[in-house]
C-alpha cells in the first residue's frame, strides 16, 4: 500500500478521478457514453476531445522542460499554424478546398512552418546560449503579430471538409482528435523510452557539460527537442483552427502555453529537468480540461473562472507535494535512538 501511496502517479490520478466525481453532482448521466450516428458522445468523451490540443502541447513541454528549458512561443506557434493554414485553404478554388490533396498541402507548410520556429527557439538556446525564457519570449511576443499579419487582423474562415476532420470530425467512432493524440504519444513514448532518446534527453537536463564531456550533442539535441514542441504547437493549431472552420491570429492558443506547463507540472515532471513522466503529463492536462469543465458544470461566474482555476491548481500542486503532505499529517524522521549509557561507559574507559 505505501508503494501506490509513493508512486508519482498516485496523487494526479486521485485529483482527476474527484473532479470527474464532483460532476456527478452537476451533470446527469455524466459518465455514460452513448453511440449515435456511427459515433461516440458522454461528457467524458468531451473531456479528452477539447483536452487534446492541450495534451499535444504539454507532451512537447515536458521533453523541454526535461532538458531544464521552457518554451512560452507555444501559443503563438498554435496561432500561426492556424493562420497559416486557414490562409492557404482559402486562397484554393472552391473544389480544391475540399479536396484532400489541397488540404494536406495547407497542413504540411504550417506544420513545417511550426518545426522551423521551433527549431529556431533551440538554435538561440543552444547555439547563442539565450536563457531559454527569454529566446521563446521573444517567438512568444513576436509570433503574435507574425499571426495577425497572416490574417491581415482578420478572422480567416473556411469551408473544406478535409480540414474540419482534423479538429472536429470522427474516425472509427472516435473524435480524430483522439486519435491523433494518441498516435502522437504512442510515437513519442517508443522513441524516448524504447530509444536510447529519452536518456539522451535526461542527461541534457541534468548536467549538459557533463554529456557534452560524455560525448552527446546536446547542442543537437536542444534543437531537436525545441523542433519537436513546434511541432506538437502546430497540429493543437491546426485541431483547434480546423474545429472551428477559422483562424484567430490574436486569441487561438491563448495562454495555452501556461496550461501546459501547469499539466507537466502537476504530472510529475520537475521544472529543474533531468527526467519527465509522458504519462504524468497526460493526467495533469486531463486534470486541467476537467477542471475547466467542472468549472461550467457548477456555474462559477466568468468574472473569477481564472481565480477559482488557480485557487483549485494551487491546491492540487500542494496535495501532490510530499513536503506539504508532511507538515499537514506532522510526518517526522524517528529521532536517532540514544546509545545506552553502560555503552558510552565502555568506549570512555577503553
Amino acid at each position: 500500500m505505501s508503494r501506490i501511496l509513493k508512486h508519482r502517479l498516485f496523487w494526479p490520478l486521485v485529483i482527476l478521478v474527484a473532479l470527474l466525481a464532483l460532476n456527478l453532482f452537476f451533470t446527469d448521466n455524466f459518465f455514460r457514453i452513448q453511440m449515435k450516428e456511427g459515433h461516440l458522445y458522454g461528457s467524458l468523451i468531451d473531456i479528452v476531445r477539447f483536452g487534446a490540443p492541450l495534451i499535444l502541447v504539454s507532451l512537447g513541454m515536458t521533453l523541454v522542460i526535461a532538458t531544464s528549458g521552457i518554451d512560452l512561443s507555444v501559443g503563438s506557434v498554435v496561432a500561426i499554424a492556424g493562420a497559416l493554414a486557414c490562409l492557404r485553404i482559402s486562397e484554393l478554388d472552391l473544389d480544391d478546398q475540399n479536396s484532400v490533396s489541397g488540404v494536406l498541402g495547407a497542413v504540411g507548410l504550417a506544420l513545417v512552418l511550426s518545426v522551423i520556429l521551433g527549431a529556431w527557439n533551440g538554435f538561440l538556446v543552444s547555439g547563442i546560449g539565450i536563457q531559454p525564457i527569454i529566446a521563446t519570449l521573444i517567438l512568444m511576443v513576436a509570433g503574435r503579430g507574425l499571426a495577425q499579419l497572416i490574417t491581415d487582423g482578420q478572422i480567416t474562415t473556411v469551408n473544406s471538409s478535409p480540414y474540419k476532420l482534423i479538429g472536429g470530425g470522427y474516425w472509427l467512432t472516435l473524435p480524430f482528435g483522439i486519435i491523433i493524440v494518441a498516435v502522437v504519444l504512442a510515437l513519442t513514448a517508443f522513441l524516448t523510452r524504447r530509444l536510447a532518446l529519452g536518456l539522451l534527453i535526461e542527461s541534457v537536463g541534468g548536467n549538459a557539460e557533463a554529456s557534452r564531456l560524455a560525448g552527446i550533442s546536446a547542442r543537437g539535441v536542444l534543437i531537436m527537442v525545441y523542433a519537436f514542441c513546434g511541432l506538437c504547437a502546430g497540429i493543437a493549431g491546426l485541431m483547434i483552427s480546423s474545429n472551428v472552420s477559422s483562424a484567430d491570429g490574436n486569441n487561438a492558443g491563448l495562454w495555452i502555453e501556461l496550461d501546459a506547463i501547469l499539466a507537466v507540472v502537476i504530472g510529475g515532471t520537475p521544472l529543474s529537468g533531468g527526467r519527465f513522466s509522458l504519462s504524468g503529463t497526460v493526467l495533469g492536462a486531463l486534470i486541467i480540461q476537467t477542471l475547466t469543465t467542472t468549472i461550467y458544470s457548477i456555474g462559477v461566474p466568468p468574472e473569477t473562472t481564472l481565480l477559482f482555476k488557480a485557487l483549485v491548481v494551487t491546491i492540487v500542486c500542494l496535495i501532490q507535494s510530499p513536503a506539504f503532505r508532511a507538515k499537514v499529517f506532522h510526518r517526522r524522521r524517528r529521532p536517532i535512538e540514544a546509545r545506552p549509557a553502560t555503552e558510552e561507559k565502555v568506549r570512555v574507559s577503553a
